[in-house]
């Protein structure tokens, strides 16, 4: 078994920007044994080719914690080997009393 410190080189963050739980993640990568990634990554490569799956789904998957997937999914983002759609943060989704209106439009026709 491989510690999680070495699966990381020591770091406790990904490189770039933070991985939202939710986040997807999609891999267009048809063989990642042919890739220089290890096999935590290639398995993370695997599981998300042409299938998005959220962060939290990928660390319940391969059995890892949260914090070393985060710090994986950053190296592979950095390789572009990988995709992440970010979710819409809640201050840019309509307003609730807005979206009832348009309900009551649509039931007035």
């Amino acid at each position: 078994m491989v510690r999680p410190y070495a699966m990381t080189k020591g770091r406790t963050r990904p490189t770039g920007r933070e991985f939202d739980l939710i986040a997807l993640v999609v891999s267009d990568v048809v063989d990642a044994m042919e890739l220089p990634v290890g096999p935590e990554q290639g398995l993370i490569l695997e599981l998300c080719r042409n299938n998005a799956l959220s962060v939290a789904e990928i660390a319940a998957e391969i059995d890892l914690p949260l914090g070393v997937v985060r710090v994986l999914l950053g190296d592979l983002l950095d390789a572009e080997y990988i995709r992440v759609s970010r979710p819409v943060p809640p201050a840019l989704l309509p307003d609730e009393h807005i979206l009832q209106e348009v309900i009551n439009g649509l039931r007035a026709l």
